[in-house]
């Protein structure tokens, strides 16, 4: 699982927007067999395609690349071959995008910003998918209260290290149904027998 949109409050946004999109652009590209990488290539074409096509339509509808919007081409990789896009930084994004719509499944960071609560909320559950979400914060009660108002089936606090054994995987909307791992994922296998007894005499 990977954060697929970054939803930011108003006073932070331009600090967060810049200290990510340096990071991204310090991510090295290339073919992991060959040496140190931080990304690989898309698994096809079409892929790359895909995530070309998010990120012209949220520039088209006013969003900003930060960093990366294009294919990169690794040492041993010639033009136009392979399938590697750079780590992507947009700012200024909305619902009325499609890298906030859709999956997009390639190296692409998407920023909103926020003003409330309501806000931030409206705009993650303004989504198909379901599978995960993350909140960050220092208040206690506003986690506990966003955490409960997010459609999502698994909600990190304040990690993106969500996933363990014990832990039930699953999402709700076009995320799927069920779960797996831990007792939940267990429920998946059994067959429930409803047993009713009458009087019994002796």
């Amino acid at each position: 699982m990977c954060a697929q949109r970054f939803l930011v409050a108003a006073p932070v946004q331009e600090q967060f927007a810049r200290k990510l999109a340096e990071a991204a652009a310090a991510l090295v590209v290339g073919d992991g067999l060959e040496g140190p990488t931080d990304q690989g290539p898309l698994i096809t074409a079409a892929a790359v395609a895909k995530v070309e096509a998010h990120v012209a339509d949220a520039l088209a509808k006013g969003a900003k690349v930060l960093t990366g919007g294009a294919r990169v081409y690794p040492p041993g990789i010639p033009a136009p071959g392979g399938a590697f896009y750079a780590p992507t930084v947009l700012s200024g994004c909305g619902p009325h995008m499609l890298v906030f719509s859709e999956e997009t499944f390639g190296p692409v960071a998407p920023i909103a910003t926020f003003q409330t609560e309501a806000e931030a909320v409206a705009l993650a559950n303004s989504t198909r998918a379901g599978l995960a979400s993350y909140v960050y914060t220092r208040d206690v009660g506003r986690l506990w209260r966003v955490a409960e108002a997010l459609e999502f089936g698994i909600v990190g606090a304040n990690t993106g290290l969500v996933s363990a054994a014990p832990a039930p995987f699953g999402g709700v909307k076009e995320s799927g149904v069920g779960r797996e791992g831990a007792r939940q994922g267990l429920e998946e296998y059994l067959e429930v027998k409803y047993l009713c007894i009458g009087g019994l005499s002796a």
